[in-house]
């Protein structure tokens, strides 16, 4: 079996010990080709040229970025039919590592190969659905979660802090979290949402998109915005009409309890849409997969199901 193996050398957890022993154990398994990615968009254009090139598998070793470039390099080579491409599978090396996680990966480098060595030799795989921001004439494929607005100025404030040489810890996304809520109260923004056979929902205050279940990790806990949302179904919509500090605070102790159910007055949530469209008063932050991707006015978020097939 032919195989790439990506490796994002500036990822939070990766080191350069693991990342040869990792190599050569998939090595000892595998026809190898490494890549250590260089720059933005290096996972995407790496992924893309070995599907081209006949791979059969695609692994990557980084965050959730690294792997969302590497998902839609996969897929842009696949053309129309995503199931016909390679599949890929994670090794984690992030600070959040959600789609790994969220599939059931070890979170430990290692053991992650192990099991994805014996996945292999027992041929084991699934399929999952993507999510896919319309972005006008171009669109990027998401794993797990996208968002405009709040979740997106978060991304944004610690990819700032992150270009200075500071690592992204959780303490860094709470702190940026708890600034950029404080901003958005002495600056309000105004967001319609547009489902599919329904009114529009003005004066939206901010959105979150799911993929699946998880939406994100703050450490060992897991975030939950949309329990009902799966790989399976449609994507899962989350939005406040208030952010007041009631609202916020009884929306996070839910999303962090475990089995907790986030709902409420003021919050709009949907579990399995077919596509979620956004517009706001003016240009927002965009997140995808934890990754920012500028500042749009007016997304839309389509559910594709069965699109990417997944070595776990």
């Amino acid at each position: 079996m032919r195989a790439l193996l990506v490796v994002n050398p500036h990822a939070t957890t990766t080191t350069a010990a693991g990342r040869d022993l990792i190599a050569a154990a998939l090595a000892s398994e595998l026809a190898l080709d490494v890549v250590a990615t260089a720059h933005r968009g290096h996972a995407a254009r790496a992924a893309e040229e070995a599907v081209r090139a006949g791979a059969d598998l695609v692994v990557v070793h980084g965050g959730d970025g690294t792997v969302n470039e590497a998902v839609n390099g996969i897929v842009a080579a696949a053309g129309t039919d995503p199931l016909d491409a390679p599949a890929i599978a994670v090794v984690p090396g992030g600070s959040a590592n959600v789609f790994a996680r969220a599939l059931g990966a070890p979170r430990d480098p290692m053991a992650a190969t192990a099991a994805l060595l014996r996945a292999l030799a027992e041929r084991r795989s699934r399929t999952v659905g993507l999510g896919r921001v319309e972005l006008g004439t171009a669109g990027r494929w998401f794993t797990f979660n996208a968002g405009l607005g709040w979740d997106a100025d978060v991304v944004a404030a610690v990819e700032r802090m992150r270009a200075r040489g500071r690592p992204a810890t959780p303490l860094r996304y709470a702190t940026a979290a708890l600034r950029e809520y404080a901003r958005q109260r002495r600056e309000p923004r105004s967001i319609t949402v547009e489902l599919p056979g329904a009114a529009p929902e003005p004066d939206v205050r901010m959105a979150f998109i799911s993929n699946t279940d998880t939406w994100t990790y703050l450490g060992s806990r897991a975030v939950r915005t949309n329990p009902g949302t799966s790989w399976a179904g449609g994507l899962g919509l989350f939005g406040l009409r208030d952010l007041g500090t009631p609202t916020v605070v009884t929306s996070l102790r839910e999303m962090l309890r475990p089995g907790g159910q986030p709902g409420g007055r003021h919050v709009l949530r949907r579990d399995a849409v077919a596509s979620v469209r956004v517009r706001a008063d003016r240009p927002l932050a965009l997140q995808i997969d934890g990754d920012h991707l500028g500042y749009r006015r007016d997304v839309e978020f389509v559910a594709v199901p069965e699109a990417l097939r997944v070595v776990v």
